[in-house]
């Protein structure tokens, strides 16, 4: 159960405003990304939200991971998102393939102001 946990809040995001609207692009390139970094997507869902007196609505994408999961939430109304990538490390240390994901997820979508964290989840199983 020892594994790295990653998030990212991204603010004042430049990206296009389909990164943050069209949930279905958003997904696929999710899947993609994951793939790059050498993970192994499961299955995958997105959901869109309804637009309000703010804006257009947000979406959520999600790829299950064998490893664990990727999950990004955007606000386009505050252009603003945040990405959430967990990794087990069972077998194998998959802490840069993660690194690599949260790096190219950032980087799509051009924040101003990124807070990234990172958590070492689990205990280390003794040798």
């Amino acid at each position: 159960m020892q594994g790295l946990h990653l998030t990212a809040d991204l603010t004042h995001c430049q990206c296009e405003n389909t990164w943050l609207t069209d949930a279905a692009r958003l997904l696929d390139r999710c899947a993609q990304e994951v793939v790059q970094a050498g993970l192994q997507p499961v299955n995958q869902l997105a959901h869109s939200f309804p637009a309000t007196a703010q804006g257009p609505g947000g979406v959520t994408a999600t790829v299950l991971l064998a490893e664990s999961h990727l999950c990004v939430h955007t606000w386009p109304e505050q252009k603003g998102v945040t990405v959430d990538v967990y990794v087990c490390n069972f077998g194998a240390d998959h802490s840069a393939k993660a690194q690599q994901l949260m790096d190219a997820l950032v980087a799509l979508f051009a924040p101003q102001q990124a807070l990234r964290q990172a958590l070492q989840r689990g205990v280390q199983a003794p040798v």
